[in-house]
């Protein structure tokens, strides 16, 4: 593995290759710290990762703001601060219904109020809960870009627009706002450190009209994007459905189960024949999301003490031996080794 690895147009658009297989650190080093925090970040840079997942959603006032749903009370103080108890509502989001606090209804002086918390208290604990405060997209590239400076390897981002279509019905489109951090940072050549990631396909065809940095087709291993009710994830998955995502993006990014499925019996298959159609349709292919605890880990590779971390070193290395270009993981200090 390559951990002190420059991020350039080579790496992140260049033929696919299996020489490499990058660390995205999947809302930074989210295993051991709340995700999507300043100090979850760090901690992944520290630990190797070549690029950070931020996750944005909208605030009222039309600023990127980083957390992985735009519902806040999986990940926040939201719901015990009495100031904001009347901004609880019901609203439909890409087809489901949802009660909760939502970004879109803070501007992000509120939002800046309120203090992460973790998604995963009863595997992760809560001891940092309530140290860390949201952040902004254009924070988090201010972060990469000091840690670039600090470590002397080009740290990349790629950040994943959540609920486009949500968010434009609303009036807040989030292209617009992605359009103008980048190109104010100078960051929308192909060269750029950036690969933009979304679930829905029309985002990513007007973000390749507008700019050239990778961009990267989520696929799920069922339904179909919310934008294109005509299309489910396992037709983008043939030949010509990947013939088609190369047209407008450079990656696509799938369900570890996609690439190494599970057995019967739990244990991890072999290796589907993915990565090479991909590969032949001319794109990068990353894989999520990689994880340290046994539930989440292949029979095979989990501990023999229910509260120890499995063997994520060895998950890690199926993917590399499969030749995926990208892995994301919760814990990039692990899979990095």
């Amino acid at each position: 593995m390559l951990r002190a690895l420059v991020l350039t147009v080579g790496l992140l658009m260049a033929t696919p290759s299996a020489a490499q297989t990058l660390v995205i650190a999947h809302r930074g080093a989210s295993g051991e710290r709340p995700e999507h925090t300043r100090a979850a970040y760090e901690l992944a840079i520290d630990q190797g990762a070549d690029l950070i997942e931020p996750d944005l959603v909208m605030s009222r006032d039309r600023v990127l703001v980083v957390r992985h749903e735009n519902a806040l009370s999986d990940t926040t103080d939201v719901a015990d601060r009495p100031e904001f108890a009347d901004r609880r509502r019901t609203q439909t989001i890409d087809g489901r219904r949802v009660t909760d606090w939502f970004s879109e209804d803070f501007t992000l002086a509120e939002l800046r109020t309120l203090r992460a918390r973790e998604r995963l208290p009863e595997l992760r604990g809560t001891a940092f809960d309530g140290q860390f405060g949201l952040m902004t997209l254009d924070e988090v590239l201010d972060l990469a870009d000091a840690a670039s400076a600090r470590t002397g390897r080009r740290i990349g981002v790629v950040p994943e627009l959540k609920h486009p279509t949500h968010f434009a019905t609303i009036g807040l489109p989030m292209e617009p706002g992605l359009i103008e951090v980048l190109a104010r940072r100078g960051l929308t050549g192909a060269d750029a450190p950036v690969i933009v990631q979304s679930f829905e396909v029309e985002v990513l065809r007007a973000l390749d009209r507008a700019l050239d940095v990778p961009l990267m087709q989520l696929i799920s291993p069922a339904g179909g994007p919310f934008d294109r009710p005509d299309l489910t994830y396992g037709a983008m998955l043939t030949p010509e459905g990947l013939a088609g995502v190369a047209t407008y993006a450079d990656w696509i990014g799938v369900e570890a189960g996609l690439v190494i499925p599970r057995a019967p019996d739990g244990t991890a298959g072999a290796a589907t024949g993915l990565v090479a159609v991909a590969h032949a349709a001319g794109l990068k292919i990353g894989v999520w999301t990689l994880r340290a605890e046994n539930r989440f880990l292949p029979v095979d590779h989990r501990s023999d003490d229910s509260q120890a971390p499995g063997d994520l070193a060895g998950w890690f290395r199926r993917f590399e031996a499969a030749g995926v270009d990208a892995l994301f993981t919760d814990h990039p200090g692990v899979a990095g080794r």
